[in-house]
């Protein structure tokens, strides 16, 4: 990958952060006015498969090769933020409860078993939705989780048995995560398509501008709205409330092939634009280094210090020191979980090569 594309992809992580924490945060007892930009929420989660599919095809094909290294790196990548927003999120959850109760339209039960299905990733398997107090944004790394695990299984694993183990793990998820799976391999595709690799310059510039044009057209003309109203027609109000996060993903995989051609064209620019982009590569990766963080905890943040502040929403002063402070918090926290993850990532590699010797040692080319 190169050094130009690595930073905008970064820089795309990071603004589709922001967006969500838009999305999520635009609510009337926080701002009266509707929040700029605020619809793009669920659309940027779409855009993290895509990324996220690119990325783990990369680093297999360049980094972890062995089977150890790759989950060490997935485990220690996930559970060093996932752990810490759990428990910080019943903390912020109890106490901001008590200080403004009406801001908080999230569950607040069920302890034991939102606490075990959000360690286990276990919140959306089949018509299962367990929403992890507070913290709506979680859902998507329940999915996100599986999806590093079924790849796993298809480069490490003999072919036959990894044909079978996805099988089975297809048949405990259900429907809701192999429905938005297509748009994770798309990520994969998007990489090991070598054709792609050598587009013209002015197809590359094309399918920017085109890409660029519809993702904004997509949101204005609210496609997913119209296309999710006649999908609700035919299956019914029922089963499209059972799939809960994943019953927009018609107009989703329509949105993932406009990010795939957005990420084609720029693949192919990037160096073009490289002066450019490399003079904003120090802060860009800064922040890139907070992204996981910031999506993973801006909901509890936000709410509780919505919560400790309780100010005025007629302006956007409220919103404003509301977002200061959890810019503050994301920081702090963010030095102590994802920043930190390699210590975690080196001890558990260490404890799996342990286990080598029942696995085999290098990955199996998928697709070969």
């Amino acid at each position: 990958m190169n050094r130009a594309f690595s930073i905008y992809l970064d820089a795309v992580r990071f603004i589709a952060a922001c967006l969500v924490y838009l999305y999520h945060s635009n609510q009337r007892l926080l701002v009266a006015d509707i929040l700029p930009a605020s619809t793009y929420g669920h659309s940027s989660v779409i855009v993290f498969f895509v990324l996220s599919g690119f990325v783990i095809a990369y680093i297999t094909d360049t980094k972890e090769k062995h089977w150890a290294t790759y989950t060490a790196s997935r485990l220690s990548r996930v559970y060093s933020v996932a752990v810490p927003a759990l428990v910080l999120t019943l903390l912020l959850d109890g106490i901001g409860r008590q200080l403004y109760p009406a801001i908080y339209a999230y569950p607040f039960d069920q302890f034991l078993v939102r606490s075990v299905s959000s360690l286990l990733m276990l919140n959306e398997i089949w018509f299962v939705s367990i929403t992890s107090f507070s913290n709506v944004p979680y859902w998507s790394i329940c999915y996100e989780l599986w999806y590093y695990v079924g790849f796993g299984l298809l480069m490490f694993l003999p072919r036959r048995l990894a044909y079978w183990a996805v099988a089975g793990l297809l048949l405990l998820l259900g429907p809701k995560v192999l429905l938005l799976a297509p748009i994770w391999a798309a990520g994969v595709l998007l990489y090991r398509w070598q054709r792609l690799h050598t587009l013209p310059m002015a197809v590359a510039v094309v399918l920017v501008v085109l890409s660029s044009v519809g993702i904004v057209a997509f949101h204005a003309y609210e496609v997913e709205a119209q296309v999710t109203a006649v999908f609700k027609g035919i299956i019914g109000p029922q089963w499209h409330t059972q799939l809960t996060f994943s019953k927009f993903f018609l107009s989703d995989y329509l949105l993932a092939l406009l990010v795939f051609a957005n990420f084609v064209g720029m693949r192919q620019l990037a160096p073009v634009l490289g002066p450019l982009l490399l003079r904003v590569e120090r802060p860009v990766r800064f922040l890139a280094a907070h992204t996981f963080t910031l999506y993973l905890l801006h909901q509890p943040l936000f709410l509780f210090w919505a919560a400790v502040l309780r100010g005025d929403p007629s302006g956007y002063g409220y919103w404003l020191a509301t977002t200061g402070l959890l810019i503050v918090s994301v920081l702090v926290v963010g030095h102590f979980t994802e920043n930190k993850r390699h210590a975690l990532r080196h001890w558990l590699e260490a404890q799996l090569r342990g286990l080598g010797r029942f696995f085999p040692a290098e990955q199996h080319e998928l697709g070969k």
